[in-house]
């Protein structure tokens, strides 16, 4: 609090009702960080008071893995992305898409990762986060039901805790892809054509991240240039939030607006234009009647 005076900055605790309160009080700028719905609703409330406003959303974050990646490095860094805070963070891999040829190497190496740093993920003293609410946990324990169980699935209805588990035999239309996840399941879907792959990512809803494994410049090049995202990394996950040079933001239905860095300071200034003209020196040119002036003008304006 030392960068600012006593009263310039004030924290309310509440619910919803607080949040639409606030909202509706009419501010300067508005900054949101939450769900799609919750920012619906904020979106609605600020056009009545014509208040821009930045949304951080989320979505279904893809973490896609093709036949040219190097395997445990690939495994490490998503089960290291993906169950930071149990899943409960807006960037974390969401769904993996992982090429046929490989689906196997990287699941096996993925469940090695998963026991060397969470194996002991349901044990009371160990430092596995809970599921926020019991609703949420609730929730992620009815989409363990979209597939086969790999690995985990166990949970604690007395902690709130999901063990992180792998779903496989997942399909698009399984109930664990239409919504965010957010929590401790990433479903598996395998794939052989890396078009296709764009093709069914770019039919949902923009997502707030993109992770792309591999070592082919070609393919790399391909995703960068036909997949529409916040922002995202080339073999990792999750580290280009952390850095204050690049501007983090979603685009689409997973947000709008950036922050972070520079780009923090940009979102809540107004950069305002001022003129200051001379006294000395005063056109003719510019003022009526044109006559035969006018096309002159014309460049003279622009």
């Amino acid at each position: 609090m030392d960068a600012f005076r006593e009263g310039d900055v004030r924290c309310v605790i509440g619910g919803a009702d607080a949040t639409e309160h606030l909202v509706r009080s009419g501010f300067d700028y508005i900054f949101f960080t939450g769900g799609t719905n919750v920012g619906r609703i904020v979106m609605e409330a600020a056009s009545k008071h014509l208040t821009p406003i930045s949304l951080e959303l989320g979505g279904k974050s893809p973490c896609i893995v093709d036949e040219s990646a190097n395997i445990d490095l690939a495994a490490k860094r998503i089960v290291w992305g993906k169950f930071i805070n149990a899943g409960q963070t807006c960037v974390a891999p969401d769904y993996l898409l992982v090429h046929k040829k490989i689906k196997d190497k990287l699941l096996e190496a993925i469940k090695k990762y998963i026991n060397k740093f969470f194996s002991n993920a349901l044990k009371e003293d160990y430092q596995f986060p809970k599921i926020i609410t019991e609703r949420h946990f609730k929730r992620l324990l009815g989409l363990m039901d979209s597939g086969n169980v790999f690995y985990g699935g166990k949970s604690d209805s007395k902690t709130n805790r999901i063990e992180p588990t792998i779903i496989d035999d997942v399909n698009w239309d399984s109930p664990i892809m239409q919504e965010e996840i957010f929590g401790p399941i990433l479903p598996v879907i395998e794939f052989t054509d890396l078009n296709e792959v764009i093709k069914l990512i770019n039919s949902r809803p923009k997502p707030l991240a993109l992770y792309f494994f591999t070592t082919n410049k070609a393919s790399e090049n391909l995703i960068l240039k036909s997949i529409s995202y916040g922002g995202g990394c080339i073999n990792d996950t999750i580290v280009h939030l952390a850095t204050s040079h690049l501007p983090f933001g979603g685009v689409g239905e997973s947000g709008m607006g950036n922050y972070h860095g520079k780009a923090s300071f940009e979102t809540f200034s107004h950069k305002k234009s001022v003129m200051k003209k001379s006294n000395r020196l005063d056109i003719p040119l510019r003022y009526p009647p044109f006559k035969d002036n006018l096309k002159v003008l014309k460049k003279f304006m622009k």
